[in-house]
């Protein structure tokens, strides 16, 4: 009959033990990031925005302003008490807006009719005539660009391409620049205690999206700049966040109906001044704010499971987006054929 192997009883025993301490220490880890999250977005008391110069006279810069977000955002920012500075492509659309402001909340505003996809000297240049003697300590960088429906790289347009890494990216960089200095400038004048960047993120960008590889490229690209940036300026007082979205009611989303998991862009925008600053769902990552609670709990869920950057989630997104694409053609096709009767 063959020996037995024979075990080492202290190295089995520590093994177990080393295991057993990883276990409770991840437990562990779960626990507190979900406590974090339960506490930050229903128990801390809404942030004050007087430290970001509400009802001191400071302006705060929106971009993509005429509609959803953006204009959830001027609002909201007007009924804190600062002044705002409303851009966007339609001169009518933003005037009505700034009156409707004006008149509600008894603040000042300005408007700047701009295309944001032209990258021109002259579109900066007019923007930061708009901006520099204001004391701007708050901009929203809101306005954004996603693909006409959901596509292969191969056959999306190069106008499209471009469209969205413009204004997405660079226009964002370049109007990021842009306000530094005249929110140091408001900060050093004490209109504002500190300052605020919020760059507005999608979910495309936390999780890979297929067939709008283009669009989630862009938006991963916001969390290595936010994060970065946030650094950069932290000796300055300026603080910078990216709030990560994930479906709202939008022209963006072409999502009419709210739900769980789909909030109005009032509602979404409540969440995120209510919470700004604060994690939110993104506990594993820092500059960060997943500030709606359902879309905190899915990436809490996401993270803490498959991880956002798994590829069962990217075959499991990919799979979506190639059924919505089939509606998509099919309801194209349709509006095509009773066009030609």
């Amino acid at each position: 009959m063959p020996a037995l192997p024979t075990f080492d009883c202290k190295l089995i025993t520590g093994v177990v033990y080393a295991a057993t301490a990883i276990g409770l220490f991840k437990l562990a880890s779960m626990t507190y990031s979900f406590l974090s999250l339960i506490t930050s977005l229903f128990l801390l008391p809404p942030v004050d925005f007087k430290v970001y110069g509400a009802k001191k006279g400071a302006w705060a810069v929106v971009t993509g302003a005429s509609e959803g977000i953006g204009q959830e955002f001027a609002k909201q920012l007007a009924s804190r008490g600062l002044n705002i500075v409303l851009i966007s492509r339609t001169q009518s659309k933003l005037e009505q807006i700034a009156t409707d402001i004006e008149t509600k909340y008894k603040v000042q505003t300005k408007v700047v009719a701009a295309d944001c996809s032209k990258n021109t000297p002259e579109l900066y240049a007019l923007l930061s005539r708009a901006i520099e003697e204001l004391p701007v300590s708050v901009l929203i960088n809101n306005v954004g660009r996603s693909h006409e429906g959901p596509v292969p790289l191969v056959e999306t347009p190069d106008e499209e391409v471009e469209n969205i890494l413009t204004i997405n990216n660079l226009f964002l960089v370049k109007m990021t620049k842009l306000c530094i200095p005249v929110i140091d400038k408001a900060i050093a004048s004490k209109k504002a205690s500190r300052g605020l960047i919020v760059n507005v993120g999608s979910f495309a960008g936390l999780f890979p999206t297929p067939y709008l590889a283009t669009y989630s490229g862009s938006k991963s690209f916001l969390q290595n700049f936010s994060q970065a940036l946030s650094v950069e300026l932290k000796s300055q007082k300026i603080d910078v966040e990216l709030v990560l979205a994930y479906f709202v009611t939008t022209a963006l989303s072409a999502i009419r109906r709210s739900s769980f998991f789909i909030p109005t862009p009032k509602d979404f925008v409540a969440a995120t001044l209510r919470n700004m600053g604060r994690r939110g769902g993104a506990q594993d990552r820092f500059a960060t704010s997943s500030p709606y609670p359902s879309h905190a709990l899915l990436q809490y869920v996401a993270h803490n499971t498959v991880g956002v950057y798994s590829e069962l989630l990217a075959n499991a997104t990919f799979k979506a987006m190639k059924a919505t694409r089939a509606k998509r053609l099919k309801k194209l096709q349709r509006q095509k054929e009773a066009k030609a009767e």
